[in-house]
C-alpha cells in the first residue's frame, strides 16, 4: 500500500515537471529570461570591469 503511495507520487511529481517543461519550450520562456538578463549582466561586468581598471591605476600610482 506504502508503495503504491509513494510511486503515484514520483509519477505525479514526472508529470508536473514534464507539463513544467513543455510549457517552458513552447513559450521559449529560457531565451526570454536570457534576453532579460542581458542588460544586467553587461552592466554588471562593465562595472567590474572599470574596478579592476581602476584598481590596477592605484596599484601602479603606489609604486
Amino acid at each position: 500500500m506504502i508503495v503504491l503511495k509513494v510511486l503515484a507520487i514520483i509519477a505525479i511529481v514526472l508529470v508536473a515537471l514534464f507539463l513544467l517543461t513543455l510549457v517552458i519550450y513552447f513559450f521559449n520562456l529560457d531565451m526570454k529570461f536570457a534576453a532579460a538578463l542581458i542588460k544586467p549582466l553587461t552592466a554588471y561586468y562593465n562595472w567590474s570591469k572599470n574596478r579592476r581598471e581602476k584598481k590596477k591605476e592605484q596599484n601602479t600610482q603606489k609604486e
